[in-house]
């Protein structure tokens, strides 16, 4: 389970609504309990958003969600400019990601 880690900036007028999207995919992970996904979310103080997400098989436990697609949703318009996403590896791990 190899983990991709993508990070953007959002214009300063969407950091807030950007923020709650985000919050809305964790209240429903956490209702949906989808297996084989592992996600975390940072939010830096400059607006800038670091998303760590691993999947032991489909993505569909995370992508398929209702929250997640209205994250998706606008999410160029949010955005000051696009996404970077690469494959992480994880160097050291305390206590943060489950092993």
């Amino acid at each position: 389970m190899k983990p991709t880690v993508i990070r953007y900036t959002t214009k300063p007028e969407h950091t807030q609504r950007n923020a709650q999207l985000v919050e809305g995919v964790f209240r429903e992970l956490g209702t949906a309990q989808p297996e084989g996904v592992r996600y975390l979310v940072l939010q830096l103080d400059d607006g800038t958003f670091i998303h760590v997400v691993a999947y032991d098989g489909d993505d569909a436990g995370l992508t398929g969600l209702r929250a997640f697609q209205q994250f998706v949703d606008g999410g160029e318009e949010r955005r000051a400019a696009p996404p970077l996403r690469g494959e992480a590896t994880v160097l050291g791990n305390y206590r943060m990601l489950t092993e």
